[in-house]
């Protein structure tokens, strides 16, 4: 398939796609890999602690890339147990991608355990059925150009 149909491409073609090319590279993980899913953790937390972005580089991306308000829910983050850093491609599937900052994005945290383990295709269709007033923000942060280079990258 050459780069202009990946484009027109709709969410589900991509999503089976990456999906086909996620198992394939899952079982072909390199200790790269395994580093950047290990980076990921001394990027965000200090010292084992829980919170959101503790480390002064990860409080500073975080201030820089989110709002006032959760683009799922709409409500304010610190109404919703505060604001979490998600893995649009969900870390545990995709562990090569855990440093991939287009792979990042800020809800809230009651939304963040909402998607939990759900991979782009599952938490797109969710939101539609869930949040379809929202939905318009859910398509904004469609990770397209991640799927696109996972695509391209087999």
């Amino acid at each position: 398939m050459i780069e202009q149909d990946l484009k027109n491409a709709d969410l589900k073609t991509l999503f089976e796609m990456v999906d086909k090319i996620g198992r394939k590279r899952y079982h072909r993980l390199t200790s790269a890999d395994l580093e950047d899913y290990r980076k990921y953790d001394n990027w965000r937390y200090v010292q084992a602690d829980p919170e959101l972005g503790s480390t002064p580089i990860s409080k500073k991306w975080v201030a820089d890339h989110s709002t006032p308000t959760c683009p799922v829910c709409g409500d304010a983050h610190y109404l919703r147990g505060g604001k979490n850093i998600d893995h649009k491609m969900p870390r545990a599937q995709y562990p090569w991608l855990s440093m991939n900052f287009q792979n990042f994005w800020v809800i809230c945290r009651a939304c963040n355990l909402e998607k939990a383990e759900m991979n782009w295709y599952e938490y797109e269709r969710h939101c539609f059925k869930n949040y379809p007033d929202r939905y318009h923000h859910i398509l904004e942060a469609r990770p397209q150009k991640l799927l696109l280079s996972l695509v391209n990258e087999n």
